[in-house]
């Protein structure tokens, strides 16, 4: 009677563990059995979009225009996000973002544009997809978060998030925190082969190609150029001096525009007035090198020529370095911390030239 006993209660037990670990799991080889789904799931097809998170993306194409998709995941007390990107980055792309409210159950469905890293860049309703429909809800401990997007052809590049546990957005801004975990992937959606992608590299070369210009273009030349107007009284050691800190901005401001191209090439991104104004830099940095080359001795009759062609060039170099560093910043959404961070080196700069400035006119 008790062995029985023992033998019922370990197969219940097993019985019960089964089922909660089969309410939890979902996969591309289990039917997708949502009722209230706004559309058919029979025809969609299933990748298992971010295995260490057990995210499943089920998609099809419903009409030359419509896109059907339902992102399933584990339950963790927090939102799930998709988003669609041009170059696999986050910054820049457009999001479908779903939460239960852990208060009153109640579902939410926002679509967002992560403008930037800041709070403040990322867009409520902003962005360039199209809701034909979305809803979200919640099953067997687990969300599944469904959307149709109308569109020709949807993104390849698709990121996954993961917000924070016990954080949802709330009313009235549905201000969305940032994410605890996220990946970016590439989807083919033809024979639904899945990649990661890895940004890192991506975000490195960014970060190595904006601070090798700021300091090469943006920094040193105008260090050089105060070094040049101010301390000639030590001639000659202002005059090496300021060879070698100008020849360490051209060979940086070389490296930064190596590494905008690399990143150019591997992001596939639309940076074409950046671009220029950096090959304007370069060919200004080029023809001064070449104008030391060809210095005339002092006592050359063109040498005062040839002083107000490099003070000239110098300058324009250095406006347009100002200029294109910002203008980097902003291409790149890097926020207030290297805007402020410049831009707080350029006052410090301006208030020492402007020291020497009135000092230099208070001698004469």
């Amino acid at each position: 009677m008790m062995a029985s006993s023992v033998i019922s209660i370990i197969f219940f037990t097993i019985c019960g563990l089964a089922f909660f670990v089969n309410s939890q799991v979902d996969s591309c080889n289990s039917n997708l059995n949502i009722n209230s789904l706004p559309f058919d799931s029979a025809s969609l097809h299933c990748v298992s979009a971010w295995s260490s998170q057990d995210f499943i993306l089920r998609y099809a194409q419903t009409s030359s225009n419509l896109w059907s998709f339902v992102l399933s995941a584990p339950d963790a007390n927090s939102y799930i996000a998709i988003g669609f990107s041009s170059n696999g980055v986050m910054i820049g792309s457009s999001a479908v973002v779903g939460w239960i409210s852990a208060t009153d159950g109640s579902p939410t469905v926002k679509k967002y544009f992560l403008g930037g890293q800041n709070s403040k860049e990322v867009v409520l309703d902003g962005g360039n997809l199209v809701i034909n429909t979305s809803m979200i809800v919640t099953q067997s401990s687990r969300l599944y978060l469904a959307f149709q997007l109308n569109t020709d052809q949807p993104a390849p590049r698709i990121i996954y998030a993961l917000g924070p546990t016990g954080v949802m957005p709330s009313s009235p801004s549905f201000s969305l925190t940032r994410h605890a975990d996220m990946v970016s992937t590439t989807l083919n959606y033809v024979t639904g082969q899945t990649s990661n992608i890895n940004v890192r590299p991506q975000s490195r070369l960014r970060k190595s190609h904006g601070a090798l210009n700021m300091v090469g273009w943006g920094i040193l030349m105008i260090i050089g150029a105060i070094v040049a107007r101010h301390f000639r009284q030590w001639d000659p050691v202002w005059f090496y001096v300021h060879i070698c800190i100008q020849s360490l901005g051209f060979l940086l401001g070389i490296a930064g525009v190596i590494c905008g191209i690399i990143l150019e090439n591997r992001l596939g991104a639309d940076v074409s007035t950046h671009k220029g104004l950096g090959v304007f830099l370069l060919v200004l940095g080029c023809l001064q090198v070449m104008a030391f080359l060809a210095r005339p001795e002092k006592s050359s009759k063109v040498r005062k020529y040839w002083n107000w062609y490099h003070y000239s060039v110098g300058r324009i170099l250095i406006i347009f370095a100002v200029a294109n560093v910002f203008y980097g910043i902003h291409l790149g959404k890097e926020g207030r911390e290297w805007k402020g961070g410049y831009g707080g080196v350029l006052a410090i700069l301006f208030v020492i030239a402007l020291i020497l400035e009135v000092r230099m006119w208070m001698k004469k």
